[in-house]
């Protein structure tokens, strides 16, 4: 009987981890899958050595979790030991999962990596280390294929997972739309708390300046378990400005607009086809010291990466460092010139197109069956 070994450090890769798990199910129903995860992956029928989720951090703070992962080390290596696996799918989450990668290696065990860190961004050494521990890759953007390949990985292109969860028709709510009546903005601001905190405030202060122009703009604040409370505390007292839990989806699609942190948000947006601005407030000392020295690419939003390579799709603000007033101006000249929504919406659909690839989950999962057809 085959048995698997699968690893999540947060929310997001906990949710792809899931989806591979009962996908792999579907392709060998005798498998044995034991993991570290969330309550997704023990629906789906992983059994799980610890729940590693529910703590999740990014950042600095996520170098706090160094002793659990400690000893979740050592409870894994136990574990190894007593009902050694004959696959360890690592998911996202470089940090955490490079170490028991590592230790799968050392006790020659096949490591297959599903959604790689963003090397080609920064911190390049750590394709060499990648190389050392990994057996196979399964990355979810397409300029990343030929790049790890290049680096000597063994990589496969599975697609984004965004687009497993998207529903196939994507088309706006009904009735008119601005310009023929009120404009709709969308605030997404992230799905970790620290993002929000970070973010929504600034958002909210941008929110107040486009109001100043367009007095009956509607607003919708798409939030998580994570950033609800945060969302909740800075909204309490506005009546122009709507929270809902979980509703990504219902919310931006009724969106002529949206002011997005960076990420998977982004892109996210660009599915529905909603113009936006993106931004990202994070630490100026860290960004000043640090970051911008070792960030490579031309730009930081997700959606330029994929779009047009010689100009961006979306307006950036990135590190957004300084005052909101330059973001609200960007907003508010948009809204005042429809066309620019139109023009930016065009190009969202072009390069969503292209993306548009459900089936990565599953894809990872075939993968992960031919390894083990190898054993």
């Amino acid at each position: 009987m085959p048995r698997v070994f699968i690893t999540a450090a947060e929310h997001s890769g906990e949710s792809h981890a899931a989806k591979l798990a009962l996908a792999l199910r579907e392709r060998v129903p005798e498998i044995e899958l034991d993991g570290l995860g969330g309550p997704r992956m023990r629906d789906a029928g992983v059994n799980l050595l610890a729940d590693t989720v529910a703590n999740a951090a990014m950042g600095l703070k996520a170098l706090l979790r160094a002793r659990e992962v400690l000893d979740l080390l050592r409870e894994t290596r136990e574990r190894f030991t007593e009902c050694r696996p004959d696959l360890l799918i690592c998911v996202d989450s470089w940090t955490m999962n490079s170490q028991f990668a590592r230790l799968a290696r050392e006790l020659k065990i096949p490591v297959l990596y599903f959604i790689a860190p963003q090397t080609w961004a920064s911190r390049e050494g750590r394709v060499a280390r990648m190389r050392e521990c990994i057996d196979r890759l399964a990355c979810i953007l397409p300029f990343e294929e030929t790049y790890f390949r290049n680096h000597g990985i063994s990589t496969t292109f599975v697609g984004h997972p965004l687009f497993d969860d998207l529903p196939r028709d994507r088309a706006p709510v009904p009735g008119p739309r601005f310009p023929d009546c009120r404009p709709v903005i969308a605030l997404p601001a992230g799905s970790r708390r620290g993002v929000a905190r970070a973010n929504f405030p600034r958002q909210l202060d941008v929110a107040k300046q486009i109001r100043e122009a367009f007095p009956d703009a509607r607003f919708l604040v798409p939030t998580t378990d994570a950033t609800d409370a945060i969302v909740r505390d800075c909204i309490d007292g506005l009546d122009w400005i709507d929270a809902q839990r979980d509703a990504f989806d219902e919310l931006v699609r009724q969106a002529d607009l949206a002011i997005t942190v960076s990420g998977t948000a982004a892109l996210h947006l660009a599915a529905w086809n909603v113009p936006m601005i993106v931004v990202y407030h994070g630490n100026w000392l860290l960004w000043q010291t640090i970051g911008r020295w070792i960030v490579k690419t031309r730009t930081y939003s997700l959606v330029n990466l994929l779009g047009n390579r010689e100009a961006h799709i979306v307006p950036e603000f990135i590190p957004w460092n300084g005052a909101t007033r330059p973001v609200a101006e960007r907003a508010i000249e948009m809204l005042r010139h429809p066309e620019q929504l139109q023009s930016q919406r065009a190009q969202l659909a072009s390069m969503i197109a292209e993306q548009d690839r459900p089936g990565a989950s599953a894809r990872a999962a075939d993968t992960a069956a031919e390894m083990l057809q190898r054993r």
